[in-house]
């Protein structure tokens, strides 16, 4: 079930709000939970039972991670350890154990064997809720949050379907408080969470999903005719369809929070405002770079053992970043693109901020064209369709589009890719989301209005004509 779907938007959202203000607040964790148990299934199906076996075993394991108890420090270490493995053998069979299959199927054929290759179904949302079950795990074995003893609010804060599928990725130290058994639960959460909700389906629904066409039929454009008009408009056009589409989603997802009585974290900060990748990788996908700052980076040793071990955990954490998002050596090569990038900017002081407004539009322009390249690798079904996007990019003519290109370049998607590409030039703040969820200003005032009429009025009629399509990060 999507968000931007019929059943979603006017009979399982609707429900679930109305059965919250009427029962007493000691059951509305159990509401979240069973809600959220049944919108996973509706679109998991049987790999449901991967989420809950996962939640059983981390739940099992919080209250005996806590420090102080009758465990010695080595007894909780070796169950950290056990849990944590636990529940990435469940990510790496299910997400990249046929990846690795293919691999030795074809290494195997070249002396003459015959390997079998396993074909999984991917459960959705399992990179998501994999890190919610480490983070929960950590962060009590590390004193910083106690065990929830409550198995419904744990269910609750797992399962939350604003987060459960695409998140952002909520630390369970930004939540614990969030997860008593009587939570409060009130209209102005709804009133407040509604907007926000709104600016994410006008984001996925008028723009993403509109320019989608465009840029599916740039990339699939055989190699014989690419051209350097239709490599540039597709690494254009997947960037901002890729920001709308995510960013939608997160907006949709802190908005939903909001009207459960929930605050999640934010995941965008207008990251093509960056001017260093660095930067870049503060705004974009903002949970998934804390998640491993603080779960990865840091445990290796940060910044805090010399340069090359900076280097070092740099690749690491983005070669994992790269594999986090799927099983392809295409996200591998974004991975180390980014990761590569990163060092450099360090190794020669390019990581901080410019000195001048006239280098600061250089170094904005020059971090957005890096990051259009990189969103190559991400979008191209395999490398050698990368490398040859990429190579004509670098390499003007000035032969037009192919017929394909041309038919689905209509005005409606030229003009509203133009409209999204404004978001190129905006200045780093303020921030959209937050500012149209909590300003009272005249400006604020007036985009909820619009968003919660004209907006939603019209991204309706484009539901109900059948034009959305899934959320962009559902795949990861």
């Amino acid at each position: 079930m999507s968000f931007a779907s019929p059943l979603f938007l006017w009979f399982f959202l609707p429900v679930v709000l109305a059965v919250l203000l009427i029962v007493r607040p000691s059951w509305r964790n159990g509401v979240v939970a069973v809600a959220s148990l049944f919108f996973y299934a509706t679109g998991a199906g049987g790999t449901t039972f991967l989420l809950i076996a996962c939640m059983v075993a981390n739940y099992l394991a919080g209250a005996r991670l806590e420090p102080g108890g009758t465990r010695t420090d080595h007894e909780r270490r070796n169950l950290l350890v056990a849990v944590i493995v636990f529940d990435l053998a469940v990510l790496v069979v299910w997400k990249y154990l046929g990846f690795a299959t293919e691999q030795l199927h074809a290494i195997a054929s070249v002396i003459g064997a015959d390997l079998p290759v396993v074909h999984l179904a991917l459960p959705i949302g399992i990179s998501f809720y994999t890190f919610h079950h480490i983070s929960y795990v950590v962060d009590v074995y590390r004193g910083e949050r106690t065990a929830l003893k409550d198995p419904v609010s744990f269910v609750a804060y797992i399962a939350m379907f604003p987060q459960l599928i695409a998140g952002p990725i909520v630390r369970f130290r930004e939540i614990s408080d969030q997860l008593p058994q009587e939570r409060t639960h009130r209209l102005d959460d709804i009133a407040a969470g509604f907007p926000r909700f709104a600016l994410g389906l006008c984001k996925k629904v008028i723009v993403a999903d509109s320019i989608a066409p465009l840029v599916d039929a740039c990339f699939a454009t055989p190699a014989d005719r690419m051209t350097f008009a239709v490599a540039w408009l597709g690494a254009i056009g997947y960037t901002l369809q890729l920001y709308f589409d995510f960013s939608g989603y997160s907006d949709m997802a802190i908005g939903l929070g909001r009207m459960l009585g929930f605050r999640l974290p934010e995941n965008f900060a207008r990251p093509y405002s960056a001017v260093t990748i660095t930067e870049f990788w503060r705004r974009w996908h903002m949970s998934l770079s804390r998640w491993f700052r603080d779960y990865v980076y840091i445990p290796l040793g940060g910044n805090r053992g010399g340069t090359a071990l900076t280097y070092r955990n740099l690749a690491i954490v983005f070669v994992l970043t790269g594999f986090w998002h799927g099983a392809n050596w295409t996200f591998l090569a974004w991975g180390l693109f980014h990761g590569a990038l990163l060092v450099l900017e360090r190794r020669f002081g390019w990581h901080s901020a410019p000195d001048s407004r006239s280098r600061a539009i250089v170094r904005r322009i020059a971090t957005v064209v890096l990051v259009a390249f990189g969103w190559v690798f991400f979008r191209s079904a395999d490398l050698g369709t990368a490398w040859t996007i990429i190579g004509t990019m670098l390499v003007p003519d000035f032969a037009g589009l192919p017929e394909a290109v041309a038919s689905a370049a209509t005005n409606q998607r030229i003009a509203l890719l133009l409209i999204a590409a404004i978001v190129l030039f905006l200045p780093d703040h303020p921030v959209t989301g937050p500012f149209i969820e909590s300003s009272r200003g005249r400006i604020a005032t007036t985009a909820r209005v619009s968003l919660m009429t004209v907006g939603v009025v019209y991204s309706a009629i484009l539901i109900a004509s059948g034009t959305f399509s899934p959320f962009l990060y559902y795949q990861f």
